[in-house]
């Protein structure tokens, strides 16, 4: 059940580690007559500190702008990054596909069968191929062709569905184009990429039959934010199967398929619910 405007919150913090901090937020959340419904802290070896913590109000007459003027002596007092979600408002999910359709179909039915936390204003791909399933989930499909020579165009109209839909975050659910340096620092924590985990041992074409004449007796996927440096951006989720000598080329890839599939979902599903902090070239994820 999607709860009732203004009745239920998430707020992160991440700040310098000192005594009192969960006292702290946790006095400022009671005082506005919200309950605390969970809470999770990490405190990294670093002299950071990290909280999550889900709350809410009973008759629903809080809103989040009181919310966010009550917390922000504390935040300020702790030295601290911050911010407030409110549940109501589902997170705004721009996707992006080239051809291979498994994440994309996987994205669509969690979306439309409530289990992900999220909307999908708008679906960008630089084939036509995805047109006809945006179309029967009465999404927006946008065909935008892409060539080193079109590239920036492409990249400008993006940025403009983008703005037009108010996009929260991008997922390139198996778009195979490079985005450039620049898009990846303007949308720096908002992109989110999957890819199997066969690199960087297996590049290029047919991985899985790479992998398969060199007997691996593993398969997974990685699910990252994306940055300039191509498939190394800070790891959200990862999943992985064994396998061995049976399984053909074929069978490799749908069971690699599988995993991106569920790996994508569930990081989509955390960072939508602001269970991911990025720290740097890593991150920790509240579950």
């Amino acid at each position: 059940m999607t709860p009732e405007p203004g009745r239920a919150f998430v707020l992160t913090l991440s700040c310098p580690d000192r005594r009192g901090i969960v006292h702290a937020v946790s006095g400022a959340v009671l005082q506005v007559g919200l309950t605390i419904t969970d809470s999770q802290q990490f405190a990294s070896g670093s002299g950071e500190f990290h909280l999550r913590m889900e709350a809410a109000h009973d008759d629903g007459q809080i809103d989040l702008e009181e919310l966010r003027a009550a917390l922000a002596p504390v935040a300020a007092q702790l030295d601290g990054q911050w911010s407030v979600l409110d549940v109501s408002r589902p997170h705004r999910l721009l996707v992006m596909v080239s051809r291979m359709g498994h994440c994309l179909n996987d994205l669509l039915f969690r979306t439309r069968t409530g289990q992900l936390p999220v909307v999908i204003p708008a679906i960008v791909s630089n084939h036509d191929d995805f047109r006809r399933l945006a179309q029967w989930h009465d999404i927006p499909f946008h065909h935008l062709a892409v060539t080193p020579e079109s590239k920036p165009q492409a990249e400008a109209k993006l940025r403009e569905l983008i703005a037009e839909h108010d996009v929260d975050t991008i997922a390139l659910a198996r778009y195979m184009q490079v985005l450039s340096p620049a898009l990846c620092a303007d949308f720096s924590g908002r992109i989110i990429n999957i890819h199997h985990s066969l690199l960087p041992s297996f590049k290029g074409a047919k991985p899985y039959t790479q992998a398969h004449d060199r007997g691996v007796k593993v398969i997974g996927a990685t699910a990252h934010y994306v940055t300039a440096d191509l498939d190394e951006g800070p790891i959200i989720e990862q999943d992985f199967r064994r396998v061995d000598h049976r399984s053909s080329p074929e069978q490799l890839a749908v069971q690699g398929q599988e995993l991106e599939a569920a790996a994508f979902s569930r990081s989509i599903r955390w960072h939508a619910e602001q269970r991911v902090v990025l720290r740097g070239n890593r991150t920790i994820v509240f579950n």
